[in-house]
């Protein structure tokens, strides 16, 4: 039977990637509504193709942009995407900073993110004293250490008590040419660990790791928010992630949740409890090779995702097909096997592991509705930005 995504694409040749709009609206519907009241701020990264992150932009309660460049974020501002643009990440670009400082509306609607006296001290280098107030935001550890020397979490801040925070944001505070105006603590632990792969228990520990972990960080984050608040009117406290929505809306000190990934629905989503979302992005590859009657060889097919060298990083086939141990995914070729593989000339469906990057390896995503195109749009790529 022929799929509504093959009837809509047939007349392309792969390489190519689709996006399932009705997938990617039901996956925005069930964000918002796991978010409760608290607005989503959309992650960036997850999407990277401006018409997708217009199109999350219109919906009641996505209320800005969490980019992760300063160039991305200052695009976006010249392009009128957003009047709201967190940089996720401390910028050391001599030459946006520049631009930041030269643009007035840019100052207005771009903040900066830091977690160090050092970071200001380099905008001050760049800039030289006297330069335009610019808006940053203080990034507050939230990784769990339950032990001296035990790091649980991804390695950003070095901000990791109220009492750091409270110096950090004094210092920020007193420092001329920079206005203190948010919060943000990324809890990657939660956020970005299934917790459901089937491996019993290792899914346990990580349900136990990350209870613990964000009952530390409630307490630990609304602390450091209130030492915050004490010398600076904050506009907005983030935290969170696609896949830790429920316990960062439990914590009471955070306004707004970033999330960006759950829209998408790449492989690396499927193994949570707390979230199912509708797989909206994949990619056809044409079968070129018959080597034996249980394999075909895709030509190219090499998107592997970044993070920590590991199976779950490499793209998954669909159709009961799968990658062979001795070759993975390769740059020109991907060998898949199964009990019944396409001819010569068919294509094979794939899934990517991370949200975004799919879109570093493809200039253009055809937007389906149901069996038809009803659009295609650039990605970032396709739009000649790359942004690290």
């Amino acid at each position: 039977m022929i799929s509504d995504r093959d009837r809509a694409t047939a007349h392309l040749d792969p390489p190519f990637a689709v996006v399932d709009l009705r997938a990617f609206d039901a996956n925005l519907d069930d964000l918002l509504r796991r978010a409760g009241e608290r607005p989503i701020r959309l992650a960036t990264k997850s999407v990277r193709c401006r018409a997708l992150i217009a199109r999350a932009l219109e919906r009641p309660g996505v209320t800005g942009l969490m980019c992760y460049a300063l160039p991305e974020a200052l695009w976006h501002v010249a392009a009128g995407t957003a009047d709201d643009v967190l940089v996720g990440y401390p910028t050391v670009d001599r030459a946006a900073l520049r631009a930041l400082a030269a643009d007035e509306r840019a100052r207005r609607t771009v903040t900066l993110m830091v977690d160090s006296v050092a970071h200001l001290d380099l905008v001050d280098a760049v800039l030289r004293p006297g330069h335009p107030e610019l808006r940053v935001c203080l990034e507050l550890d939230a990784a769990w250490r339950p032990l001296p020397g035990l790091h649980v979490g991804a390695r950003r801040s070095p901000v990791h008590r109220a009492r750091t925070a409270g110096a950090l944001a004094r210092a920020i505070v007193d420092r001329p040419g920079f206005r203190l105006v948010g919060v943000m603590a990324y809890e990657g632990q939660i956020a970005g660990v299934p917790d459901a792969t089937g491996a019993r228990i290792r899914d346990g520990v990580v349900r136990w790791m990350q209870r613990r972990s964000a009952r530390e960080l409630a307490g630990r984050r609304g602390a450091a928010v209130a030492a915050v608040r004490e010398v600076a009117a904050l506009e907005f406290v983030n935290g969170g992630g696609s896949g830790s929505v429920e316990t960062t809306r439990a914590d009471r000190s955070v306004t707004e949740i970033a999330a960006g990934s759950g829209l998408i629905g790449s492989t690396l989503f499927d193994g949570y409890t707390r979230m199912h979302p509708r797989p909206a992005v994949a990619y056809a590859l044409p079968v070129v090779r018959r080597p034996d009657r249980r394999t075909a060889t895709l030509a190219g097919g090499g998107w592997v995702a970044s993070g920590p060298a590991a199976v779950s990083r490499l793209p998954s086939p669909e159709t009961g097909l799968a990658l062979t141990g001795t070759e993975g995914a390769g740059e020109v070729q991907t060998p898949v096997r199964g009990r019944h593989v396409p001819d010569l000339g068919d294509r094979v469906w794939m899934r990517h592991a991370k949200a975004g990057e799919l879109a570093e390896h493809v200039t253009t995503y055809h937007l389906l509705d149901g069996d038809r195109i009803a659009a295609s749009a650039p990605t970032y790529r396709g739009e000649g930005k790359a942004f690290g």
